[in-house]
């Protein structure tokens, strides 16, 4: 298709016209993929690097072109698996380099590809990007090559693959005046090191699994994200619970400090324990913040009163519609700027395996949060399990069911799964003595669409009665999954509107 072109147009265009058209066809390498997490974290596929290489094969004119105007066009030389490193930067125009060695299932870095890596970085001045997946015992001798200046490179993602309480550290002789992202999972690095105090152009900040040993207090952070002006995505995790004392230490002889403000941060991610994240909330201000994505350790209280009021200062966080879920190892409440959003402005997840403690975790977070969802309209409970427990028709239980629905006072629309139907249906139903009555639950519900099939169909029905008595009705929409050799339009089949008003024991 490339040579079609060339014979057809390339004698009849200029050689800006040709440059339009290659930076045209030059494929966004740190594109942001709205659905994909990772990909957004770790920028895009840099295999595509390769783009410009059948451009340059066609004709000398569009070599010599191209190759003219590499600094606009944004060429690179990319190192990958299974390349012949030593070959290529012998043979080829003095260009950057990218480095890009992921170790998967499918491909292994294999001995051949460490040797390119260390030749590679002996280029250290050429050296734009690194991204490095592999065994920490591979990847020690990697770091060890890394002591040097590289003084253009942007990004640098190293993931030792298996993290342990101890970490790795970059050497003390390793600069980077101008990183612009930088990922380091399980690095312990020191807070005095040369690198943190070189970042002010940072745009990026992912430490994840911390370790203990890396000591980083909430006053050592913020002292450091304090010089970023440019930041605009931070992601702090720990290790693990068992560093729970380590890091409930830290956060309990943090001094008091100034108030710290990050003006371009977009997207906040933190996964650790409550003391900590309270010790660094109240001190920050983050006024143009998008995502905000918070993971509790195993914990069956939850007691922030400085999330709130930080999630209220911020400008553009909004909510429009929430999903509920119940996982294996934990509850996530998810909340969206718009109905059919792709990706929540807002989550919370505390791990925690027991059904019946997700329930009462999530009473706990919407009692705290509640104040932040008068706009939500939309509530969808997802419960992603077996098995359900025992004990759900219990006291405690129905309460705490009432307790996160009475954080959505303003909900129209609630989409109940078939596996908490029973469950939800007993709270949402007057019992003598038990939770409050179900005319002050959900006071605008419009429509209560469940999950069919599950032989539990009239289980709302007693509550829809009660509200229609008291002039407050809805109506109820099952939902049937279609048959797998039965075509559909998508992937959840309505029944009829004349089918919904036909409801059993409606009266």
């Amino acid at each position: 298709m490339v040579n079609s072109f060339r014979k057809l147009f390339s004698p009849i265009l200029d050689d800006h016209s040709l440059l339009n058209i290659f930076d045209f066809c030059r494929p966004g390498v740190f594109d942001e993929d709205e659905t994909d997490k990772k990909h957004i974290l770790q920028h895009g596929i840099w295999a595509r690097e390769r783009w410009w290489y059948k451009f340059a094969q066609v004709c000398r004119r569009w070599r010599y072109l191209i190759l003219g105007s590499a600094s606009r066009l944004g060429l690179c030389l990319l190192c990958a698996p299974r390349t012949p490193v030593e070959d290529i930067l012998a043979h080829s125009p003095p260009l950057p380099l990218v480095i890009n060695y992921t170790n998967t299932y499918s491909r292994k870095i294999t001995t051949k590809d460490e040797e390119g890596i260390l030749f590679a970085l002996q280029h250290h001045s050429c050296v734009r990007r690194i991204r490095l997946s592999m065994p920490a015992s591979s990847l020690q001798r990697v770091i060890v090559a890394m002591g040097k200046e590289f003084p253009i490179l942007e990004y640098l993602f190293i993931d030792p693959q298996i993290y342990d309480d101890i970490g790795f550290t970059l050497p003390e002789t390793f600069q980077a005046p101008r990183l612009l992202h930088v990922a380091l999972p399980n690095c312990a690095f020191k807070m005095g090191s040369t690198l943190l105090a070189t970042l002010e152009h940072l745009v990026t900040l992912l430490l994840n699994c911390i370790p203990p040993s890396a000591q980083l207090s909430p006053n050592d952070l913020l002292q450091r994200v304090s010089l970023m002006p440019h930041l605009q995505i931070l992601q702090i995790h720990f290790y693990s619970p068992a560093a729970r004392r380590d890091v409930e230490r830290q956060a309990l002889v943090m001094p008091i400090m100034t108030l710290v403000t990050l003006p371009n941060l977009r997207w906040f991610e933190f996964k650790g324990i409550g003391a900590y994240l309270e010790a660094l909330l109240p001190r920050m201000r983050t006024p143009l913040l998008e995502k905000l994505q918070i993971t509790f350790f195993n914990q069956l209280t939850f007691s922030i009163p400085t999330l709130q009021p930080f999630i209220g200062s911020t400008e553009n966080l909004t909510f429009t519609s929430a999903n509920l879920r119940f996982d294996y190892d934990g509850v996530n409440l998810e909340v969206y700027p718009r109905k059919g959003a792709k990706i929540y402005a807002l989550c919370i997840c505390v791990l925690c395996p027991h059904h019946d403690w997700q329930v009462s975790l999530a009473a706990q977070i919407l009692r705290v949060l509640r104040p932040l969802f008068p706009s939500v309209v939309d509530l969808t409970l997802k419960y992603w399990r077996f098995t359900l427990s025992s004990k759900r028709h219990t006291r405690a239980s129905i309460t705490q069911w009432q307790e996160v629905l009475r954080s959505f006072n303003n909900v129209k629309a609630l989409h109940v799964p078939d596996s908490l139907i029973e469950e939800l249906s007993g709270s949402l139903t007057a019992h003598e003595g038990l939770g409050e009555s179900p005319i002050e639950l959900l006071p605008e519900l419009e429509e209560l669409r469940y999950d069919a099939g599950g032989g539990v169909s009239g289980a709302f029905v007693p509550f829809l009665n009660v509200r229609r008595k008291a002039g407050r009705p809805f109506t109820l929409v099952p939902i049937i999954a279609p048959s797998p050799r039965t075509p559909t339009l998508s992937k959840l089949q309505q029944i009829p509107q004349s089918a919904r008003m036909a409801q059993p024991g409606v009266e």
